[in-house]
């Protein structure tokens, strides 16, 4: 079974999650996509989604599913997102797509975190995909240099601007251990809007595609 199969696999068990109605957070990647291309199956039973990324938003909108501000509906009942690594804490590195900031305020606005992925993004330590930054374009340089002297390699992602004109560094070369703590210290750093790591907010639920079928984790 290939890694696309598996991230259906796992998009398709979280339906089986879902309230009976509301209006569900949706993230951004490959694996949500064919959560969205589920949910549109079901879309009937609920308001709407919050979308964390301009790219869902426009998959959903085609798909008939209504797209509603953040703003205008309150807190939300879940979320349903990828990631690009997790540990067993269910603490995740996310902003591969580079929707790291949207996904992390839909993430804090919702009672439930669900996170889906392929059996190959469970780890035992965080790092060894590099960590994506989301910064202010003025201060890509100074930021940089911060990250570096934390025990990082940052590296620019040239000809990409985020959903919000701003610059992503990926950080290479980290082995996080205290990923809380890393959260914190790199959203101290003037010019980060916010870091990769989903720690003081993890997931509540982790649901993977294997060989075997899906599973379920809790922290």
């Amino acid at each position: 079974m290939n890694a696309d199969e598996l991230k259906r696999q796992a998009a398709e068990a979280a339906i089986e999650l879902l309230p009976d109605g509301g209006i569900i957070g949706v993230g951004t990647g490959s694996t949500v996509n064919h959560f969205i291309d589920a949910f549109a199956k079901v879309k009937g039973r609920f308001d709407g989604a919050v979308s964390s990324s301009e790219a869902s938003t426009e998959r959903m909108q085609t798909l008939g599913i209504q797209v509603l501000d953040l703003n205008a509906t309150g807190g939300l009942e879940v979320y349903v997102d990828g990631a690009d690594e997790a540990n067993r804490q269910l603490h995740l590195i996310k902003g591969g797509g580079g929707a790291l900031t949207r996904e992390k305020i839909v993430a804090a606005a919702s009672k439930q975190f669900i996170c889906i992925a392929d059996e190959g993004k469970l780890v035992d330590v965080l790092g060894r995909f590099p960590l994506p930054v989301e910064v202010i374009p003025m201060a890509r340089s100074y930021v940089g240099r911060e990250l570096v002297a934390l025990g990082g390699s940052p590296v620019w992602r040239e000809n990409f601007v985020t959903d919000n004109d701003n610059l992503i560094l990926d950080v290479h070369g980290l082995e996080i251990m205290e990923p809380m703590k890393l959260e914190t210290a790199i959203n101290q750093i003037a010019g980060v809007v916010t870091v990769g790591i989903f720690a003081h907010r993890p997931a509540d639920v982790l649901i993977l595609g294997t060989a075997e079928g899906p599973r379920v984790m809790k922290p």
